[in-house]
């Protein structure tokens, strides 16, 4: 199941005033990811299913290594990265996938304080970005016993499909058949590169990277 989608940006504030304009639903603020420089709003897409805007944190200070998801890097807010949430132990997948030469990187453990003051954990693999498959190789996620962040979510735009672009679209298939992905998922020859077709009360609009 698609857990996110992770909209990058260099001013968190502007970013969310655009998904605004663009969807007709404001994110709502999610938390600060402490020692890592960077905070978010999210915005559900339907079901269990939320749209993270991320950006840095001017009340931190400038973290020890970069910010992830390239958001030193970016001029202009973009779909960054995409996030499933596999229904077998991440570990499991880990193993699997590097037996098949596809590496989904280390698995870490994270967590924000929402503003109400409820701590959310979860634990994750990290973001291969840089690596053969780009943005197109999702990295996953296992929220534990903790709160799902959608929970808290009004649900008014629905995620219809999400189309994924990579120059070796059958090594790509192999690399999400093992983690199990959604049916709207669909996988495109072509340059790395994501594409969100999102329902609204304006029609379907879409988010790239």
């Amino acid at each position: 199941m698609i857990d996110h989608l992770v909209y990058g940006c260099d001013d968190l504030s502007r970013a969310s005033e655009s998904i605004t304009e663009m969807l007709g639903v404001a994110p709502t603020p999610g938390g600060s990811h402490v020692g890592r420089g960077t905070r978010n709003e999210l915005l559900s897409l339907g079901g269990s299913t939320y749209l993270e805007v991320i950006g840095p944190d001017p009340s931190q200070g400038a973290p020890e290594g970069p910010r992830p998801f390239g958001i030193d890097f970016i001029a202009e807010p973009a779909l960054v990265a995409w996030c499933v949430r596999p229904t077998r132990p991440l570990g499991e997948i880990v193993s699997e996938a590097r037996l098949s030469g596809i590496e989904f990187g280390e698995i870490a453990s994270m967590s924000r304080r929402r503003p109400d003051g409820v701590l959310l954990e979860w634990q994750l693999t990290y973001p291969q970005l840089d690596g053969p498959f780009g943005p197109g190789l999702p990295f996953m996620i296992d929220w534990g016993g903790s709160a799902h962040p959608a929970d808290t979510l009004d649900s008014a735009v629905e995620l219809v499909g999400l189309d994924v672009f990579h120059r070796d679209p059958r090594l790509l298939r192999k690399a999400l058949d093992i983690v199990g992905v959604d049916s709207i998922v669909a996988i495109h020859e072509g340059e790395p590169a994501l594409k969100a077709r999102i329902a609204t009360a304006r029609g379907e609009i879409s988010l790239t990277s």
